[in-house]
């Protein structure tokens, strides 16, 4: 399929990928996408806080011809339905393993309902200079951690690139408050991935339930799109479909 066609056939898939990451962890699902026709971008999560990013990404959605379907990773989840509700352009969501919170409900608040995982032990603290001097809370995870945590079953040597790579969130972006969401006006759709040690899984259920989103599961670690990206494509495929 030609660039003409794709951009002709209205739909743009935009990812956006969570806290620990960046854009690249797309990069397999990008390639299925791709193959199949769609047209893609894999924006750079600010990682600042859910309100923040959202307005960020919707300006950057909202520059993008004909209709978009916004797919979150893990924190990227309560961006992209923040994010949707300021885009007259926003067709539909795709959470990977991802968080779907409530109008007023923070990550922190929802992983506390549920049982614990290997991420809270293994969270690290720094404190940087912001803007204007402004001292702000950043957490990583713990390198030698990271890839029980994160990406299992990522091959050793990969985990240990994307341990060594990844990108801090500030503390906001788990204590912040989500806004309106929206996915209760959006058609979406949850795969959840079971070998999760970071989102656990029973979480990922209860949000894609809540949000009656349509329900696909694998197996797979937290950094699903990289060790099951045809798992994560064929989700987003789906959503696509149904959407044109």
């Amino acid at each position: 399929m030609t660039e003409s066609e794709r951009t002709e056939d209205g739909l743009t898939v935009v990812l956006v990928h969570g806290a620990f990451a960046d854009a690249s962890s797309w990069s397999a699902v990008v390639a299925q996408l791709q193959a199949a026709g769609l047209d893609v971008r894999a924006v750079a999560n600010p990682l600042r806080g859910p309100a923040a990013d959202a307005r960020y990404v919707a300006d950057l959605a909202a520059e993008l011809p004909g209709r978009v379907l916004l797919v979150g990773h893990s924190y990227g989840g309560v961006v992209i339905s923040s994010a949707a509700g300021e885009l007259a352009n926003a067709a539909g969501l795709v959470f990977v393993t991802a968080f779907a919170p409530e109008q007023g409900e923070s990550l922190t608040g929802i992983v506390e309902q549920f049982p614990d995982t290997l991420m809270g032990p293994a969270l690290r603290q720094t404190v940087v200079r912001a803007e204007h001097g402004d001292k702000v809370v950043e957490l990583s995870i713990d390198r030698s951690q990271f890839p029980a945590v994160f990406a299992a079953d990522v091959p050793a040597p990969a985990a240990a690139v994307m341990a060594a790579s990844q990108r801090p969130i500030a503390l906001a972006g788990f204590t912040e408050a989500a806004g309106e969401p929206a996915w209760r006006v959006l058609p979406s759709w949850y795969l959840v991935a079971a070998d999760d040690q970071a989102i656990h899984v029973d979480a990922q259920r209860f949000m894609a339930q809540r949000a009656g989103s349509h329900i696909a599961e694998t197996a797979g670690s937290h950094a699903v799109m990289v060790s099951q990206p045809i798992a994560v494509a064929d989700v987003i495929l789906t959503a696509a479909r149904t959407l044109r």
